[in-house]
């Protein structure tokens, strides 16, 4: 074992070293690619993509994240395990789904046992928990006093979602339906499975209810990059189904989604969002992730152009689908990892207004990291105006070599706080008015 991981701390410090200091012609030292209208940097392919990534060092005794003026920020609770999405019950109670990415296949591919190696020592591979915990602030002081196993021995489960009696959850080879009743705080019937999905590739799952409590929308990442096992690897995948509560029938609601990950419904006009994450290999800043309504049979671009139709000639080329290709709608920065999407109404945190809170988990493919903060987008009229807020910040060592915490799931408490799950700090952050 020693042998083993001595080994893949050389692969690591061999193949990071020579491509930090190689590819410092692709970094950009301007502005991200942000907003409405980013300014996106021309592809610049590499051979071997950038690897780059903090250990995980957690949270040094007392320290929190930084937070915006206004604002303060607490733990509400600790000692959790990969805590990665969360869900606030009617009655106050947060389940928060704790999971970690499962180990691919061996390979005998130095930079592929590269980036297992790194993504361990990241903390983003490893042993998972595969449960649902139930967090309770009974006396209502911000601190969760009580935790409960809801349920547990699941198959990575991320997102969930409750609809009358039926608390739903999505592991990563399906969505399972589990009876429940508001208050308990063990499930003991089994699941029934509604939906069947392709597992590993990106394995997160997410769920949320349609505006009139009728549908379920379910993201699937992609299997590879871009499409690098081919695309029959990728039917299923890269996109976002429509499940149907009451048939149970499943359908295609929108693809070319790189990895869609967070889910939020905007409420003026009941749309739905999603932030993706995009590909690597041609750039810091390029292509960026982003935030986007999600609309019925809209095709987002993956693998064959991104943004506004910006052809990837690395992949075999559909020039019928480039066409019909859709813009997103707020660039957020190349390579951030956006996972956590939440509306925010107005109101709730002083000075922000209405709009989407962004968990940026943070970079691992880029020679300057990225992300590790969560962010506000404002919003008008039911699309993003103006500029992002950082909310939470600090997660990273200032020579980025250790991450302190990565923020991931946002979630909106019965409180009109803010929660963050931080899934290398392995707690849940509770940010309110100072």
């Amino acid at each position: 074992m020693n042998f083993i991981s001595d080994a893949y701390a050389r692969i690591v410090a061999w193949i990071g070293a020579a491509m930090i200091m190689k590819r410092r012609w692709n970094s950009v030292d301007g502005p991200q690619s942000f907003g409405l209208a980013p300014a996106i940097p021309k592809a610049v392919p590499q051979g071997i993509p950038t690897l780059k990534m903090p250990t995980a060092a957690g949270w040094p005794a007392g320290a929190t994240p930084d937070v915006a003026a206004g604002l303060k920020v607490n733990a509400f609770a600790r000692d959790l395990k990969h805590p990665r999405q969360m869900l606030v019950l009617p009655n106050g109670d947060v389940l928060v789904a704790e999971a970690l990415g499962p180990v691919g296949k061996p390979s005998i591919n130095a930079f592929d046992l590269a980036i297992t190696a790194t993504m361990r020592r990241a903390g983003a591979i490893g042993e998972s928990a595969n449960r649902i915990t139930l967090l309770r602030d009974a006396d209502g002081d911000g601190v969760a006093e009580e935790r409960h196993t809801l349920l547990d021995n699941l198959n990575h489960p991320f997102g969930m979602a409750l609809v009358g009696d039926t608390l739903y959850v999505a592991h990563m080879d399906g969505v399972f339906a589990y009876p429940f009743t508001l208050g308990e705080t063990r499930i003991k019937a089994p699941g029934r499975r509604l939906s069947t999905y392709k597992t590993h590739g990106h394995w997160t799952r997410n769920l949320i209810v349609s505006a009139d409590q009728t549908k379920l929308y379910v993201s699937v990442g992609s299997f590879s990059n871009i499409g690098d096992a081919g695309m029959e690897a990728e039917e299923g995948r890269a996109c976002v189904f429509e499940l149907d509560i009451a048939s149970g029938q499943s359908r295609l609601f929108a693809s070319g989604l790189r990895n869609p990950v967070g889910l939020a419904i905007e409420p003026t006009t009941s749309a739905l969002w999603t932030v993706v994450n995009e590909r690597d290999g041609i750039g810091d800043e390029t292509p960026p992730d982003y935030l986007t309504s999600v609309k019925d049979g809209g095709f987002y671009g993956w693998p064959y152009s991104y943004w506004n139709r910006i052809v990837d000639d690395r992949v075999k080329q559909n020039p019928a689908k480039v066409a019909a290709s859709l813009q997103p709608d707020y660039a957020l920065g190349g390579h951030t990892a956006s996972l956590g999407l939440c509306w925010i109404p107005d109101g709730a945190l002083p000075g922000l207004g209405e709009g989407m809170m962004i968990g940026q988990h943070g970079s691992w493919n880029r020679s300057k990291l990225s992300g590790y903060r969560m962010i506000f987008v404002p919003f008008a009229n039911g699309k993003p105006r103006g500029e992002a807020h950082d909310i939470l910040t600090g997660f990273l060592s200032d020579d980025e070599s250790k991450s302190f915490g990565r923020p991931v799931g946002t979630a909106l408490a019965k409180d009109k706080a803010v929660l963050l799950c931080d899934d290398v700090g392995d707690v849940i952050w509770r940010v309110t008015p100072a």
